[in-house]
């Protein structure tokens, strides 16, 4: 990923092409000083966006080897709340290969994720450092180790959760078949896998680095297999208030629930019956255990009580919260909020004790395109993240109110709350919070994964 692709809303900056020519031709042509890029700001054809490292405390890019709609953060035993580098992860993820064949399921580790390194500080005119600096440098560089499951068709969804010290993952298939897997071995197994580590003068030219994937892939049956869907399907949860339960969604709007076994898990064969068209996500509460929230490419919002009779379940319901498909939802931690991206571009918060008034208690037009992901954050109640088809990450704070002190033209448009612009991905499709590592955000897109962490979080 080149320095040109990523961009903040206070610290990108835009810079003259003729920069070089008018430096090297004299005073003559005195250099002109770059700008801050702001949201909005149409380039001229002499102007290009240079990545300002000083916005980033860490920025990787990572290459699991196929494109991956889905992923998921696997909670480890490393501790919470760690800020201090290298820092180390593992995730979840399901590709999305152009033959149906060759998808897979992948647990990945990520390690030795660094800071992002001073440039003054790393530069030197004596060769031999410099080669010294090299193999440092090489050093630095992001381990990527990956053990895979075949998995046959693109996976649509994937998430995680422990239960009773297990892993287990739901794995959305376009197949029409919700598979659930057992992850301990795999995870055992991936401490093994090929420690990939990019290195070269291609490297060498990078801010940060790029993980070429080598992985272990063998066999490994599904626990469970529900194939009585009607239809493919995005829409997967697992409740955190009770572990074991989930629930699938798909594109002709059912919802089935499902709780754990002795055997296994029962899924209720009578699906929760309201949404008119494809049900596109689905949250548990994190509050309460049987309350379960949905959206639909039929524009409404609901709110269901899985002891009910599944026809008697939708208990509270919005009918056009947006003005076209609603793609995504999460639900606040701490907060009675919910969160909903759509089509439309717009980025709604719906306060969950006005729900009956039908009015969304704020509403946010930045994205040019579809919303395709949306989370809150794990440590501040008022931040979240969006991630849309125009190949932008914003990050938000609610608690930001806008200086009416400062009236100048070229920021008044720009909602306060907006703190910062992340992009260089193609195509995002989902992003997560690190639930362990403070204001570490990982999205993946057709162009691979970035893990990074902003000066504004």
């Amino acid at each position: 990923m080149s320095d040109s692709e990523h961009e903040s809303e206070d610290e990108m900056i835009v810079d003259d092409e003729n920069d070089e020519a008018g430096e090297s031709s004299g005073a003559a042509n005195k250099k002109e000083p770059r700008q801050v890029y702001l949201p909005g700001h149409q380039m001229q054809e002499d102007e290009s966006l240079v990545f300002d490292p000083s916005a980033y405390h860490m920025l990787h890019d990572i290459d699991s080897g196929l494109p991956c709609l889905s992923f998921d953060v696997i909670i480890d035993d490393m501790g919470c709340s760690r800020s201090d580098f290298p820092h180390s992860m593992y995730l979840i993820a399901g590709s999305q290969a152009e033959k149906s064949k060759d998808n897979c399921v992948f647990v990945m580790k990520l390690s030795n994720l660094n800071a992002i390194k001073n440039d003054e500080s790393s530069s030197s005119d004596d060769s031999d450092v410099e080669s010294d600096s090299d193999d440092d440098e090489s050093k630095d560089q992001p381990v990527l180790q990956i053990s895979s499951i075949p998995h046959l068709g693109t996976v649509n969804r994937i998430r995680n959760s422990t239960v009773d010290d297990k892993v287990f993952a739901a794995v959305w298939s376009e197949k029409g078949i919700v598979n659930i897997y057992d992850l301990n071995s795999k995870l055992k197994e991936v401490e093994k896998a090929h420690r990939n580590r990019k290195i070269g003068s291609e490297e060498k030219k990078k801010k940060f680095g790029k993980a070429a994937p080598k992985r272990i892939m063998s066999e490994h049956k599904p626990l469970y297999s529900y194939s009585g869907h009607r239809d493919e399907g995005f829409a997967l949860d697992w409740s955190s208030k009770a572990p074991g339960f989930l629930a699938s969604g798909d594109c002709k709007g059912n919802i089935h629930t499902w709780k754990p076994s002795e055997s296994g898990w029962v899924v209720n064969l009578h699906s929760l019956g309201g949404h008119k068209d494809s049900v596109e996500d689905l949250q548990w509460s994190p509050n309460e255990v049987n309350v379960l929230a949905s959206c639909s490419v039929d524009r409404s919002l609901r709110i269901w009580d899985t002891r009910l009779a599944p026809n008697k379940a939708n208990m509270l319901t919005i009918l056009d919260a947006h003005d076209s498909d609603i793609n995504v939802i999460n639900w606040n931690k701490k907060e009675p909020l919910i969160v909903s991206g759509g089509d439309d571009g717009k980025l709604m918060i719906w306060d969950l004790r006005q729900f009956k008034k039908d009015k969304e208690l704020a509403v946010f037009k930045h994205h040019t395109s579809a919303i395709t992901t949306v989370e809150w954050s794990p440590d501040d109640s008022s931040v979240f993240a969006s991630g849309g088809e125009d190949d932008q990450i914003a990050i938000w704070d609610l608690a930001v109110e806008r200086d009416t002190t400062n009236d100048k033209d070229d920021i008044k448009e720009i909602p306060p709350q907006l703190l910062f612009i992340h992009q260089g991905q193609e195509y995002i499709k989902e992003l997560h919070w690190h639930p362990q590592i403070t204001g570490v955000l990982i999205s993946t897109a057709q162009s691979g994964f970035n893990v990074f962490r902003t000066i504004s979080i």
